[in-house]
């Protein structure tokens, strides 16, 4: 069975070594000391470690049922939810006023990917219940966060979130769900939903359902779409759970992947709900979850990623497979083990400098949510929007592929279920679909991201990389290693920014064809940053002879790496991007 051990010394590295979070200006952040976070990060790893990770398997083996209406989650789940509600784990960054703990998002992020990269099934029903609350926190009356936010932050009710239909799943305009307004302010939901992670289980006492859904007489389209709070069980004004509410279960959804956690079809017959927001303003509620949970998703690609290449790393030392060129590494045994050859350290550096370079680009996103949210930083705010599709649509690409190849490291071994591995590749597919798939966030980024605000925010994200670049030179083996290749990158991103400029406002298929193509190489070059930037610390960290020796080696090691190996993709990426669209709209629908 597969391992997971929380890599607590990379999330502190990137944590202080790169974002040097105790010192910068942003309201909460003295508070994380390293001593604090390491302390922190170590009680998670060790609930991530023993208590999550064991029952990855199990939750993958057994899956949930369906029970009289009721959805049973696998054994050992239950016993761990209320560990994890127990240690305050669910709070971690939620309002005090609520009960939560109020930490940053940052060290909330940072947290989560230990759970997940344990148990991914597992967390998605506390990470839901946290996106819920962020919507009714974010948009909800007084009353009604006064009424729904205490139950939610300790997770002794949990949260869903409620789109997709059997008719539509990305065109939310087409929805057919109603809710039919009462002389009480109340509404009556009726309508079907799919594809509802953790719609119903047996881990909490009530589950909050935020559906969207259309009032009678609305505006077509999506702007007649409104959201509205849709309990299991209605509550009444003093916190008492009433009785069930029309809310049923249809069927449960025989998944691919996160078997331990339950897909849902939803059914709501005249159920009682009450409007989140503003009438017709539901989409707006919604992206305020969607865009915590799009962060979320990226993490997951990122925490299966690492959990895949743990267990490859680990296989590759052990299993003896060959001899290593020109000589013999283990000349007394009957072969050398798997890692004396060259293309399992390619794969295996793959995985390696994709993951820690990727961890190193979330946490800067959630920093900037911080700084956003804590600071009201209207820039920070922009950075971080433009990024959301490129964090959410690269991490989960790339983490996928890295599971993959993480499995081929155990040939045969890992196509066969016993070794585990197969199961880091099914759960982490769902990332690329799930909370806009990562076709609609390439468009989004293409489409709404790159121009919004006068172009203001990826104009910035240039100034942000170049200003790096001409506060690092002078330092020879970091301008070779690191600097260069990052400078070459950004040409290439900036010549397919403005390729879109140009030729997307003429032929728009033009932007659209090239699109994918562009959130990769926005990624890859931000990736490419964020090495250069840790290569930056670590070359300090050794010159001042503070922190491990060995680690921060290891580290400039793999940035090279990623830096000659991988980056120059923005090039390949470009190259695609200027073919434009004829290459790819030029067969006729009926020749497929």
């Amino acid at each position: 069975m597969p391992s997971y051990t929380a890599p607590v010394n990379d999330i502190q590295f990137v944590l202080h070594a790169l974002l040097d979070a105790s010192r910068q200006d942003i309201p909460g952040y003295d508070e994380l000391d390293a001593g604090f976070t390491a302390a922190v990060l170590e009680e998670a790893g060790k609930i991530a470690g023993n208590v999550l990770a064991p029952l990855n398997a199990v939750g993958d083996r057994e899956g949930c049922r369906l029970d009289n209406g009721v959805v049973r989650t696998p054994a050992g789940f239950g016993q761990a939810f209320k560990e994890m509600k127990q240690g305050g784990w669910t709070a971690l960054d939620c309002d005090p006023a609520y009960g939560g703990q109020g930490m940053p998002v940052l060290l909330g992020t940072a947290v989560g990917e230990l759970f997940s990269g344990a148990n991914q099934a597992f967390t998605m029903y506390q990470g839901l219940t946290h996106g819920a609350y962020t919507a009714i926190h974010t948009h909800g009356t007084e009353a009604q966060k006064a009424k729904w936010l205490p139950k939610m932050v300790s997770c002794d009710w949990t949260g869903t979130m409620n789109l997709t239909e059997p008719h539509c799943g990305t065109d939310l305009g087409l929805m057919r769900t109603r809710a039919v307004p009462q002389e009480d302010g109340s509404y009556r939901v009726t309508g079907q939903k799919i594809f509802i992670s953790a719609g119903d289980h047996d881990l909490a006492q009530n589950i909050v359902h935020l559906v969207l859904a259309k009032i009678p007489g609305s505006p077509e389209g999506i702007k007649g779409v409104s959201l509205f709070i849709v309990p299991k069980f209605l509550v009444d004004d003093t916190g008492r759970l009433g009785a069930r509410n029309g809310v049923s279960v249809g069927k449960l959804e025989e998944k691919m992947g996160i078997h331990g956690n339950a897909t849902c079809v939803m059914n709501f017959d005249e159920a009682e709900g009450y409007l989140l927001g503003a009438p017709h303003k539901g989409m707006r509620a919604m992206f305020t979850m969607m865009n915590e949970a799009r962060l979320g998703v990226a993490m997951q690609g990122l925490a299966q990623a690492e959990a895949a290449y743990q267990n490859a790393a680990a296989y590759a030392k052990e299993r003896l497979q060959g001899r290593a060129v020109p000589l013999p590494a283990n000349p007394n045994g009957p072969a050398d083990p798997l890692i004396v050859h060259p293309d399992i350290r390619r794969n295996l550096m793959d995985q390696k400098s994709f993951v820690e370079g990727a961890r190193a680009f979330l946490l800067w996103g959630a920093s900037l949510i911080d700084r956003s949210h804590r600071s009201g930083d209207a820039e920070a705010e922009g950075l971080v929007s433009l990024l959301t599709p490129v964090l959410k649509g690269f991490l989960t690409d790339k983490g996928l592929e890295m599971c993959v190849q993480a499995q081929q490291v155990f040939g045969g071994h890992g196509y066969i279920e016993a070794s585990g591995m197969s199961q880091f590749v099914r759960d982490a597919r769902i990332t690329q679909i799930y909370e806009g798939a990562n076709g609609v966030q390439a468009l989004d980024l293409v489409g709404r991201k790159l121009t919004q605000d006068g172009s203001r925010h990826v104009t910035a994200f240039f100034e942000l990389a170049q200003d790096f670049i001409r506060d690092s030179e002078g330092d020879v083996g970091l301008e070779a290693d690191f600097l260069d290749p990052l400078a070459r990158a950004i040409v290439d991103l900036q010549a397919a920014t403005m390729f879109f400029m140009q030729d997307g406002m003429t032929n728009p298929n033009a932007a659209l064809a090239g699109s994918y193509d562009f959130m990769h190489l926005f990624g890859h070059t931000c990736l490419g940053l964020m090495w250069a930037r840790m290569a930056k610390a670590a070359r300090e960290n050794l010159a001042a002879c503070t922190g491990d020796a060995a680690f921060l080696e290891a580290k400039l090691a793999t940035g090279r790496y990623y830096m000659a190996r991988q980056l120059p993709a923005t090039a390949l990426h470009l190259a695609r991007i200027r073919s434009g669209a004829e290459p790819v709209m030029s067969l006729p629908a009926d020749a497929f």
